[in-house]
């Protein structure tokens, strides 16, 4: 249906303005991002289809949208270069607005600290990242950096690139954390392998390795806390 055909109350910009943005669904907030229509959809149809790329179990995790690609949106019909511009740069802008601000001082006291950080940049990305987070003595954050981009379903970590951050810093603390594409954060044997090497390596430099934290789908575990529960701490 045309959206102007539509009743003024349920037109995605006016029942924005009457009713608030978190009152409006997924499909409608899309529609107000690609503004019109095409010849035979109209916003709301094409943010529709947007959306069906997603994951059918969940109709409500649009985090797939951030990994889209200019091209994969054009596949649609109606979504032309200019609109799927628009969509990646409203996802980049969000992504960007869950991030904190490293220029506050940033406390971590436990497994949870670390998880609210990275949870809405990582969850529902198709590619594991690994990120090493550099505290001082009191668990403030120093510095937050990128080490290793895997594939789906590992992320190869070398403890130089680890160790050669954390000494250029003066580390004398760190954690690391990595995400599970497949929204399981449950640790594999190679996690917990690399956690040891890591935890050996640090404690010959007299650093602290205070945790590695797995980011699942909006879930996470601690693969200190595993290894301990299963006695290999």
């Amino acid at each position: 249906m045309i959206i102007k055909k539509l009743p003024e109350l349920e037109r995605p910009y006016e029942k924005l303005e009457i009713y608030g943005e978190e009152n409006l669904s997924n499909s409608e907030l899309l529609a107000i991002i690609i503004k019109t229509g095409s010849k035979d959809n109209s916003a709301l149809d094409l943010a529709q289809k947007i959306l069906n790329l997603g994951n059918e179990c969940n109709k409500n995790d649009i985090t797939f949208l951030k990994e889209l690609t200019i091209q994969e949106l054009m596949q649609i019909k109606g979504i032309g270069k200019k609109k799927a511009i628009q969509i990646k740069a409203v996802c980049e802008l969000a992504k960007r607005i869950g991030k904190p601000i490293y220029a506050k001082k940033i406390i971590i006291r436990g497994t949870e600290d670390v998880a609210n950080l990275f949870i809405k940049e990582l969850a529902g990305i198709k590619r594991e990242i690994a990120k090493l987070i550099i505290l001082n003595n009191k668990n403030a954050i120093i510095k937050i950096k990128n080490i290793s981009f895997g594939g789906q379903n590992f992320v190869m970590i070398d403890p130089k690139d680890i160790f050669t951050e954390a000494i250029k810093m003066q580390a004398q603390r760190i954690i690391l954390v990595h995400n599970h594409p497949s929204g399981d954060p449950t640790p594999s044997k190679e996690d917990i392998i690399l956690t040891n090497r890591v935890k050996d390596a640090a404690n010959l430099l007299g650093i602290s390795f205070l945790d590695h934290v797995i980011i699942g789908n909006n879930n996470y575990e601690s693969v200190f806390s595993i290894m301990r529960k299963k006695g290999l701490f």
